[in-house]
């Protein structure tokens, strides 16, 4: 903290409790940098001269300073066609056994969770573009959710830059994609109203509850972030989310086995994934 007084060990484990309260998310001292960082920059951009002066603009959410705090701590590193052998299952079985027990017209619904700036849910439904064609035969909804506004915002502009879009061949940038110079480019308005963008917070089942329910879940890469409580508490509101029968995709690093009994597991060829049991009807 360059120009404001580093934050004492107890005001480090006040902080790192008031954001695990909120967000679910827990840090400790290893990641002592990390949460200095975000606390100075947060500091310098409120004009809070030391830690107590800030800690007392963000409990009484001062100019919406709770909803900026939390903004600075989410991690949103990902690219298009991120750890696609699940996209690959998405449309070679995942697809096809939830229409088994859908009724004809019903609308097949897809949820990534958090979404980050946009990169998932885009990618989902290019993918359904380009691998499923029974695409234009069913009504398909793909809701994307995250706890961070910011990323939300560009989420909906879908501006990427080169990194982003570094798994996409040249034949896929040029059709879905207009290149705007400098090395960025933004998705078509098309694919853009394709997606619908909501916030939403994990751990606080008011906020995920009036998704609704889904046919597939993709919520990748942010169980790592929680304790075994607030995996635990996430778990429980996916679970809800599901409709029977309905699946939810991990991050290769994560197992809902280890969360949650609630879920069985299914082994397909492109994929491991997790189910919501079909004889489950409960709320």
């Amino acid at each position: 903290m360059a120009d404001s007084a580093p934050i004492t060990h107890e005001e480090y484990r006040r902080l790192c409790e008031y954001l695990y309260r909120r967000t679910g998310m827990t840090f400790n001292e290893t990641r002592r940098y990390f949460v200095d960082r975000r606390v100075a920059d947060r500091m310098a951009a409120t004009g809070a001269s030391t830690f107590a002066d800030y800690f007392a603009r963000l409990r009484g959410d001062i100019d919406g300073e709770i909803e900026q705090f939390v903004n600075a701590f989410t991690v949103n590193e990902t690219y298009f066609y991120r750890e696609d052998h699940q996209l690959q299952c998405l449309t070679a079985n995942l697809l096809e056994e939830r229409l088994k027990v859908k009724q004809n017209g019903e609308t097949m619904r897809i949820w990534s969770v958090p979404c980050s700036t946009g990169e998932e849910p885009y990618s989902i439904a290019m993918w359904l573009l380009e691998n499923w064609p029974q695409v234009d035969a069913h009504d398909i909804e793909i809701v994307a959710s995250d706890i961070d506004t910011e990323v939300l915002s560009a989420a909906r502009e879908g501006v990427f830059g080169k990194r982003a879009l570094m798994r996409l061949s040249p034949a896929l940038i040029d059709k879905y994609f207009v290149a705007l110079g400098g090395d960025r480019w933004q998705i078509l308005d098309d694919l853009r109203n394709s997606v619908r963008f909501t916030p939403a917070n994990l751990v606080e089942r008011a906020e995920t509850r009036p998704h609704g329910l889904f046919d597939v879940i993709f919520c990748r890469n942010v169980l790592i972030y929680f304790d075994d409580t607030s995996r635990r508490v996430a778990a429980e509101n996916l679970y809800e989310n599901l409709a029977p029968g309905g699946y939810i995709c991990l991050g290769h690093t994560e197992s809902m086995s280890r969360i949650s009994p609630l879920f069985e597991v299914c082994r397909f060829a492109d994929a491991i994934v997790y189910r919501r049991p079909m004889g489950d009807r409960r709320g």
